[in-house]
């Protein structure tokens, strides 16, 4: 006798549980982020920690998608939302403060920014993107009064758990800061959507399911997954051109974030399953450049081994993580 196969566990018409369906769900319509420059800057590039940036930054603090840096809030919102209104009329919106890190600044001008964009018409809630070591007490402080009055993102950088990637890619900081600003946020009932980068130089891919496991085993709501990307003007470019190096093949990161969303537990959203790089400033991977189908090749994966998100349970963490 055949063996039976298992239902799938579907959210919508996908078997990852995505950010589109979870604000569905919340607002009953149509959300979309719009990415803001809020003018900040980076501990990783004002001399604090060095003056580079992360290895893989590019110039405009990894907002290349966000407003014109320069120009004032409104008119970016207003710019970002025009796209947005041409397939979605009726859309609500998150101001989504992207480039550079977004809680490092004094807390006056904090609010001043996150308050502008609340105000804006259609805006629902806030994403914002920023270090682990730019949480101070105080600033934690306001986020979690934000979060009681609207609806709010902090989404963490970590990229992964390895220390000598850490050291290799500078980000100036370890796993351990970022579990206790997770700890910190967690216990202030702040959302937290912590970001890896997949095919960083040096891991394989036991070491990526590794951060991934380690991730879905923390007390976040939600996971960005990256590929990463070489772009011009990168200190990683000027590696890449001096020594070239392998990356990831399409068939390869296809799979792997298959395996990873089989281990990632179904409560989790994924806000990213790969992400856009600025097309004038690619240089590698050129695939990535066809993200949509990248994600519907994942779907397809999905569906050839009857898998879902979480399907492989509890126990494939644990076993990861050994």
């Amino acid at each position: 006798m055949a063996q039976e196969q298992k239902q799938p566990r579907l959210w919508g018409d996908k078997r990852y549980h995505t950010f589109n369906w979870h604000l569905r769900q919340t607002f009953g319509g149509k959300v979309f982020k719009v990415a803001l420059d809020g003018g900040f800057t980076c501990p990783n590039r004002d001399g604090t920690f060095g003056d580079a940036g992360c290895i893989y930054c590019s110039g405009r603090g990894s907002g290349d998608f966000a407003g014109q840096a320069g120009t004032s809030l409104h008119e970016q919102f207003v710019q970002g939302r025009a796209m947005m209104q041409k397939k979605w009329p009726r859309a609500q919106y998150i101001a989504y403060f992207q480039a550079f890190s977004n809680t490092y600044a004094p807390l006056d001008r904090l609010k001043q920014v996150y308050e502008a964009g609340l105000a804006e018409s259609g805006v629902v809630g806030l994403a914002i993107a920023t270090r682990p070591d730019c949480l101070s007490p105080e600033v934690v402080d306001y986020l979690a009064e934000l979060s009681r009055r609207t609806y709010l993102w902090l989404e963490l950088g970590l990229q992964t758990i390895h220390r000598r990637t850490l050291d290799w890619i500078g980000r100036g900081h370890d796993e351990d800061q970022f579990l206790q600003a997770v700890q910190r946020l967690q216990r202030r009932d702040i959302r937290i959507c912590a970001h890896l980068i997949l095919g960083l130089p040096g891991e394989s891919r036991e070491d990526m399911l590794a951060s991934a496991a380690a991730v879905a085993a923390l007390p976040v709501q939600g996971v960005k997954y990256h590929l990463l990307h070489v772009l011009r003007g990168t200190r990683l470019a000027e590696e890449f051109l001096r020594r070239p190096f392998e990356l990831l093949s399409r068939e390869d990161y296809i799979s792997l974030v298959t395996d990873i969303l089989e281990i990632t537990p179904p409560d989790k959203i994924i806000l990213r399953l790969t992400g856009d790089g600025a097309p004038n400033d690619l240089l590698a991977p050129v695939w990535s450049r066809k993200k949509w189908e990248v994600l519907n090749a994942i779907d397809a994966e999905l569906i050839r081994r009857n898998a879902w998100q979480g399907c492989r349970g509890r126990r494939s963490i644990d076993k990861e993580m050994e």
